[in-house]
C-alpha cells in the first residue's frame, strides 16, 4: 500500500475523515476560490485548475450552490476577504521534509500557528525553497479496482497507455500519477474505459522516501496531523515512507 493510501486509512480508523466532513467542505471551498481567481475565469471548461476543484468538491458531495459561491467569491464577488494561496516548509522528526499548502486572508496569522505546531511536535520550520526541491508537482487519480469493470492489470495498462508517468497498484486502489497538466485528459480516459475513479487531485509527489526511526517516525505523523487539523492549511505532503508497521502504531496510538 502507498503513502497516499496509507495515510488515508489511518485517518479513517482514527474517525478523523468523518470528524472533519465540515472542515473539508470548507477547504474544497477556498479551493475553488482560489482556482476561480488564479485561472482568472469562472467557467471550469476554460479554467484547468477550477475544472479539477470542483470536480473534487462534487465527488464530496459539496452542494451546487455552496460551489457556486466560492467561485464568486473567486471572481472579486461579494465583500469577503480574498483568500491567498502560500506553501510553508520544514523538517519534521527524523529529518522528514514537509510541505504545508494553505489557504489564506490572513498570513500572520496562518504564519504563527504552523510555526506553533512545528515547536510543540519538535520539527524545525524552514525557509521557501528548503525542501521543496525533494518533490515533483503531479496529478493523482485514484481509481476503485473492486468498484471497476475491468480488472487491475489491465487497468494499469490502460492508465499507462494513457501516459499515466507512474501507476501503484495498492490493492483494493490505483493511485494513478500523471503530469499535472495532463491530469483531466487522462482522467476522461479512465472513466471513458469504465473505470471508476473515485478522487482527482494536485499533489506534490516526494522524488525519494525516508525512513524515519520508530519513535520520529510517529511524531512527523503526529506533525503531520496537527498541521492538517489548522483550518487555514489545505494540504501536507511530506516523504516520509509510511510502512504497515507504521500505519498500524500510529492508528493505534
Amino acid at each position: 500500500m502507498s503513502g497516499h493510501s496509507k495515510w488515508h486509512t489511518i485517518r479513517r480508523s482514527k474517525g478523523l475523515l468523518d470528524q472533519r466532513r465540515g472542515q473539508l467542505f470548507t477547504k474544497l471551498a477556498r479551493d475553488v476560490t482560489i482556482a476561480a481567481r488564479e485561472g482568472g475565469s469562472g467557467d471550469p471548461d476554460m479554467n484547468f485548475r477550477l475544472r479539477i476543484a470542483v470536480d473534487r468538491a462534487r465527488g464530496s458531495n459539496m452542494p451546487a450552490d455552496s460551489i457556486q459561491r466560492a467561485i464568486d467569491r473567486g471572481m472579486g464577488k461579494g465583500n469577503e476577504a480574498q483568500l491567498e494561496e502560500i506553501y510553508y516548509e520544514g523538517y519534521a522528526p527524523g529529518g522528514v521534509a514537509v510541505i504545508i499548502e494553505a489557504a489564506t486572508d490572513n498570513r500572520n496569522r496562518t504564519a504563527s500557528e504552523v510555526r506553533a505546531v512545528f515547536t510543540k511536535i519538535g520539527g524545525n520550520h524552514g525557509e521557501p525553497g528548503s525542501v521543496a526541491w525533494m518533490f515533483d508537482l503531479k496529478g493523482l487519480i485514484v481509481v476503485d479496482v473492486a468498484a471497476s469493470k475491468v480488472g487491475s492489470d489491465d487497468a494499469m495498462m490502460i492508465a499507462i497507455d494513457a501516459g499515466a508517468d507512474d501507476v501503484v497498484d495498492s490493492g483494493d486502489t490505483l493511485e494513478v500519477y500523471t503530469d499535472f497538466k495532463q491530469l483531466i485528459a487522462i482522467r476522461q480516459v479512465l472513466v471513458a474505459a469504465n473505470l471508476t475513479v473515485t478522487n482527482v487531485e494536485k499533489v506534490m509527489r516526494p522524488k525519494t522516501l525516508v525512513q524515519a526511526a520508530g519513535p520520529d517516525a510517529l511524531k512527523a505523523l503526529k506533525l503531520i496531523d496537527r498541521l492538517e487539523e489548522l483550518d487555514d492549511v489545505q494540504k501536507v505532503y511530506s516523504n516520509l515512507d509510511i510502512t504497515d508497521e507504521l500505519a498500524e502504531q500510529f492508528a493505534d496510538a
